[in-house]
């Protein structure tokens, strides 16, 4: 047999990449403003905004950049905001975690004031950035985290959010039981309505590096004894099952990009939404080596957001959030035609 008789093969898939209308006819997935959720950082008594270093792009917002911001990231079509607080004071529990007058409750109050139901306005609901030791709970006399004096403090700030006018809380402290305790105080002073988005797989993960800049973290030691091991996939089912029985109205798994495939065992498993986040390390690493020239950006970060909506996530965390949302508003170039 000459090699012009071999024969061609049957099964050719590039007749369906064979043009960008037909790779358009046949994609997947796609991406929309509404899947994306943009993280937000406001600082108590700041007249002006400060950059965050690590995060190019990202501030630590003052009451008025924070409504300017958010409403921009409405009006281009988000799905929501989520909200740190960068508090003036800290102490051993967290005060300014509950307080009416705490920045985080004002900037909540705010924010519903002027957006109202325009865009879902998400709380974050731990204790670290209040802290004086920036863990995510109460100490014990041991120095280790109290998980159920903890879970008080939870329900404390779950009702101070709820009652600003969050519509949905986030707990991100990965303590046992807290979703069922919040759920409970909720329901019971009245806030039925009000959701929560539990962070039922979070890690304990070196990507976490720039946010502990971003919301100036005095934390002291690690997170190991109560954030998830990297190395375990199937510890992640059982927490979903625990925080899905509990009452959670959406689940999360955090980091997105090195935890892809827990993402899409959580996803396949969820009988709830669920979403992930773009953490501060990831965004950071895509900056950086977008700087040097290294990678496109505006690809790669397309990319990476179209990896998580691939994995099973119906909701993406992600500070390229509004940014993204521009894009699609005043439409793609041509290079990125590919993503709609």
């Amino acid at each position: 047999m000459t090699l012009s008789s071999v024969p061609g093969p049957i099964d050719r898939p590039r007749r369906l990449r064979s043009s960008a209308a037909m790779r358009s006819l046949v994609r997947e997935h796609t991406l929309r403003p509404a899947d994306l959720v943009l993280p937000m950082f406001v600082r108590e008594g700041a007249t002006e905004s400060r950059p965050v270093t690590s995060m190019p792009g990202v501030e630590q917002h003052t009451m008025d950049s924070l409504v300017r911001a958010a409403t921009e990231a409405t009006e281009r079509g988000v799905g929501g905001v989520m909200l740190f607080g960068v508090p003036e004071h800290k102490d051993a529990v967290g005060s300014g975690a509950t307080a009416p007058e705490g920045i985080l409750n004002q900037a909540l109050a705010r924010l519903r004031s002027e957006l109202g139901d325009a865009t879902v306005i998400m709380a974050d609901l731990c204790l670290d950035e209040f802290t004086d030791h920036g863990h995510c709970g109460v100490l014990d006399a041991q120095g280790r985290v109290d998980n159920d004096a903890t879970l008080v403090r939870y329900c404390e700030m779950a009702l101070a959010q709820a009652e600003a006018g969050a519509h949905l809380l986030g707990p991100s402290g990965m303590m046992d039981g807290q979703i069922a305790a919040i759920r409970d105080a909720l329901d019971t002073a009245g806030h039925q309505e009000t959701a929560i988005y539990a962070y039922t797989a979070k890690y304990a993960s070196a990507f976490y590096g720039p946010f502990r800049e971003a919301v100036d973290s005095s934390l002291q030691g690690d997170r190991r004894t109560y954030q998830q091991d990297p190395a375990n996939g199937r510890e992640a089912l059982r927490e979903l099952a625990l925080d899905v029985t509990e009452g959670a109205d959406l689940v999360m798994v955090k980091p997105g990009l090195a935890y892809l495939d827990v993402l899409r065992d959580v996803a396949e498993a969820s009988p709830v939404p669920v979403g992930t986040y773009q953490v501060s390390g990831e965004y950071a690493m895509i900056e950086a080596a977008a700087a040097n020239g290294w990678i496109d950006r505006d690809r790669t970060v397309l990319e990476t957001l179209l990896a998580f909506r691939r994995a099973g996530a119906s909701t993406v965390l992600t500070y390229y959030a509004s940014e993204v949302a521009g894009w699609y508003r005043d439409g793609l170039p041509a290079h990125l035609r590919e993503f709609l």
